[in-house]
């Protein structure tokens, strides 16, 4: 303990350490450079008794330390001071605001030359850093990392490359576009129509818009397919139309809705838009095309007034006839592939709409069912695929799964009034 205070103990203190005759010169003022040199000074003066008592020539040797001390800039203080001194100059932050470095900030910094290269190159301060190494240094994958996250990053600057990046993508997807083909000698060449081209950058648009998940459910229609037969001839003869199958899916389906909105939504920027009017879109092929007229406000109609709105938007569409308002606003659509005999599809959300439901072909089939005293047999039903597909980024799995669960229980337990 003796010794570590004569080899700390600045030259002020040596001189009060020091015998009576002849006091030694004033040290210079580089001697004593450390804010510390007041407490060291006071504790020299009260350990002088015990200092002044030692031999003559242990004082001797405390004088000539001070005389090199006072030659050199400064003394080596401490072990951790020796080993700062061996350290390489401290990187861009390491220890910065001219304060030593705690023993975990030394480990971190003393990392390999590349990693601080790296750090350099980015303005990184690698005590910041998490070291993974040995003893908490910090390896290449720590710093890459860390420069892959974007932590560098003032808030302003992330935002603002998250939306370069994000630009950039919008701007590069549309100009990417196929080859241009050439036709060969007996080929023939039609140009797309204007109808063709609009169907065809809706889909396009519409696949990079939306986050596409499709669901597929198995219905069994039996009852819904009975009660049709049922009152067939008596609802033509009422209504003045044919009685499909599709009144009753488009009535479950906005039942369904009323439960689960997020079905009747729009996405707008970072926004989720809730339509208040449950506005049915019925996709309707045509020789030229395919268009999709919108029943305006469904959840307020009966199945009577949907299959007389269903049945007339149908054949005006085939005659060219709908009116503009007549194919705008849906918020929700229903296809049929299942007209043409298709099982099921996996079909594109109509945009800015967040899900679609294609109904596959109702076709008998044989189905294992129970009865009540749980023995199975097999029976003859009405069945069809449903399938559902809807918008990822706001419509999560679980969602989708009780909502198409939702509409097969509807339909499956035929409870409508015709």
């Amino acid at each position: 303990g003796g010794d570590q205070a004569k080899t700390s103990a600045p030259a002020s203190q040596a001189a009060v350490a020091a015998p009576t005759p002849p006091p030694p010169p004033t040290p210079p003022a580089a001697a004593a450079p450390q804010p510390q040199a007041t407490q060291q000074t006071a504790s020299g003066q009260q350990g002088a008794s015990t200092t002044s008592s030692q031999p003559p020539s242990s004082t001797a040797v405390t004088a000539q330390a001070e005389e090199a001390a006072a030659r050199q800039t400064s003394s080596t203080p401490a072990a951790a001071t020796s080993v700062a001194a061996a350290a390489p100059p401290p990187q861009i932050g390491a220890g910065g605001n001219g304060r030593e470095q705690t023993v975990e900030e030394l480990r971190r910094t003393r990392s390999s030359p590349l990693v601080r290269n790296i750090a350099r190159e980015h303005g990184i301060d690698i005590s910041r850093l998490e070291g993974t190494g040995a003893s908490g240094r910090v390896t290449k994958n720590d710093i890459l990392s860390f420069i892959e996250s974007g932590a560098m990053m003032s808030p302003q600057e992330a935002m603002k490359a998250g939306q370069t990046a994000q630009d950039a993508s919008a701007q590069a997807s549309p100009q990417a576009s196929p080859a241009v083909m050439h036709a060969a000698g007996e080929d023939r060449v039609e140009q797309m129509s204007v109808m063709r081209r609009k169907i065809a950058d809706h889909m396009v648009m519409s696949r990079r818009t939306s986050a596409h998940v499709t669901t597929v459910y198995e219905i069994d229609m039996t009852r819904i397919a009975k009660l049709r037969d049922e009152h067939r001839s008596s609802f033509q003869e009422r209504t003045g139309t044919k009685l499909t199958f599709m009144p009753f899916i488009f009535q479950a389906v906005t039942i369904a809705i009323r439960k689960f909105p997020i079905f009747n939504a729009q996405v707008s920027g970072e926004q989720i838009i809730y339509k208040r009017d449950i506005n049915l879109g019925m996709a309707v092929a045509l020789d030229w095309g395919l268009i999709v007229p919108v029943i305006k406000r469904a959840d307020d109609l009966s199945i009577s007034g949907l299959a007389r709105a269903a049945n007339d938007l149908a054949d005006r569409a085939r005659n060219k006839q709908l009116k503009p308002d007549e194919v705008a606003g849906g918020t929700f659509t229903v296809t049929n592939p299942g007209v043409f005999g298709g099982l099921f599809g996996t079909p594109i959300i109509n945009q800015p709409q967040v899900a679609i439901l294609g109904v596959g072909a109702i076709e008998k089939r044989p189905k294992v069912m129970a009865t009540p005293e749980g023995d199975d047999f097999i029976a003859i039903r009405s069945m069809a695929f449903f399938a559902l597909s809807f918008d990822h980024r706001i419509i999560d799995g679980s969602d989708a799964e009780k909502f198409l669960a939702y509409v097969k229980q509807l339909l499956e337990a035929g409870q409508f009034t015709v």
